[in-house]
């Protein structure tokens, strides 16, 4: 089945935004017609439209519009409450890779996600391609040795390997999670913290010209700053997790915190998991933002 994503952004009333929906839904129905497609009635949620053209009531193709509204013209500043309309935030989803109704959920969203996918698990390359597919960046969440070793992956960089085997190890995950763009750590607060193995590390993503984000699970880590002397292009989480307590109140707060950041800091990267909690704050708190003059950015848009 083909996939097309069509994202409208204006600042129309809502009445003139529904008309050109209308308008774009009307020319797609004329092309439908003209191939012998039927389309599914639109289901709406928040601001996206999902529905499907069928050919011989199989699904063909299946469509997405989605209407954002662009930040009003003027001094890039938000004329009620004062803030920068200039903020950036990335939003970067964990540990994809197990389940395919929590990749599908995340989908949903409809919001300029990245996606980040453990190697190894049994829908890792499956959700990598079609989040691909569906115009997400996709990173690899690489496992790291932890100080702890909690749940450790199967296969993870850890201390004292060597250069042969760190390159072999990133090109099975890699191969793995098929268009990775950039890479971020899973857990890793032993790997980071040591400067010998990120200095194995660096080269290997520097070649592949793939980005690296610091998840920064430990105070000691020293990623970012190898990342920057081997010249890869590199941030890191300058804001808390935000749903290191998986229940709706506390990761609302942790998105709001977020949100100020990127306010505070002209950009922020911040990072959660696609537990139920969390999309839900999702859903409630980015509009909002968005209306508050923060775009919502790929992690790359934010590497240097």
């Amino acid at each position: 089945m083909d996939y097309l994503r069509i994202v409208l952004k204006n600042d129309l009333p809502a009445s003139a935004n529904r008309a050109a929906i209308a308008k774009v839904i009307q020319s797609l129905d004329s092309v439908a017609a003209r191939n012998h497609l039927t389309q599914d009635s639109p289901a709406q949620n928040g601001d996206l439209l999902q529905f499907q053209l069928r050919h011989t009531g199989v699904p063909a193709v299946e469509i997405e519009i989605l209407s954002r509204a662009t930040a009003a013209s003027g001094d890039g500043q938000n004329s009620e409450s004062g803030k920068s309309s200039n903020a950036r935030l990335a939003i970067i989803i964990d540990d994809l890779g197990s389940d395919l109704a929590s990749a599908q959920a995340v989908f949903a969203l409809g919001y300029p996600l990245t996606i980040s996918i453990l190697p190894n698990h049994e829908h890792s390359a499956d959700i990598a391609r079609e989040a691909h597919r569906r115009g997400f960046q996709v990173m690899l969440h690489l496992p790291m040795q932890s100080v702890a070793n909690e749940t450790p992956e199967a296969q993870e960089l850890h201390s004292g390997m060597s250069p042969p085997e760190v390159a072999s190890l990133m090109e099975q995950f890699l191969q793995n999670v098929p268009g990775s763009s950039g890479v971020n750590n899973h857990q890793g607060s032993q790997a980071t913290a040591d400067t010998a193995l990120m200095d194995e590390l660096m080269p290997v993503l520097r070649d592949r010209r793939l980005f690296y984000v610091d998840s920064r699970t430990t105070a000691a880590t020293v990623a970012y700053d190898t990342a920057q002397d081997f010249g890869v292009h590199s941030a890191f989480r300058n804001v808390p997790f935000l749903d290191d307590v998986a229940e709706l109140p506390a990761v609302r707060k942790q998105l709001e915190l977020a949100i100020r950041g990127a306010h505070e800091k002209g950009e922020a990267i911040a990072i959660g998991h696609p537990h139920s909690a969390t999309l839900q704050a999702l859903r409630e708190v980015l509009p909002r933002a968005q209306e508050e003059g923060v775009h919502l950015v790929q992690a790359s848009e934010l590497v240097h």
